[in-house]
């Protein structure tokens, strides 16, 4: 069982930055793959980023490469998501999840979610 819960989000101009926090707790951490999604209004919800258990690979949707990189510190039970040259588009409820895996985060699943963390890019 893990629990997560996202933080960081806030409100900010195009070109800004932020960091998402995601607190994991329960003794399995290092054993998932971890994952960023968001949703906008009105939209589905989108693969963000996503990193192995072990940190050594990474993958992230192509709207956000080169703009985002995803993180974690299993010794804290952290994830995190650097946003770089934020953009409007960018505006979403930002969910982190974990998995057992890379490709199904990247499919679209999530043995675990987050409650979600609100991100406004004002242009």
């Amino acid at each position: 069982q893990v629990q997560l819960v996202e933080s960081g989000g806030g409100l900010v101009q195009t070109g800004d930055s932020l960091r998402l926090s995601c607190a994991a707790s329960g003794r399995t951490f290092t054993t998932y793959a971890m994952g960023w999604f968001r949703q906008a209004p009105g939209k589905g919800r989108e693969f963000v980023a996503a990193i192995n258990w072990s940190d050594s690979a990474t993958s992230y949707a192509d709207s956000v490469k080169g703009r985002f990189t995803i993180s974690r510190d299993n010794r804290k039970s952290m994830l995190y998501l650097q946003m770089n040259s934020l953009k409007p588009e960018d505006t979403a409820t930002y969910y982190c999840a974990a998995e057992r895996s890379v490709r199904r985060l990247e499919r679209g699943g999530g043995d675990y979610w987050g409650q979600g963390t609100q991100v406004t890019v004002s242009s």
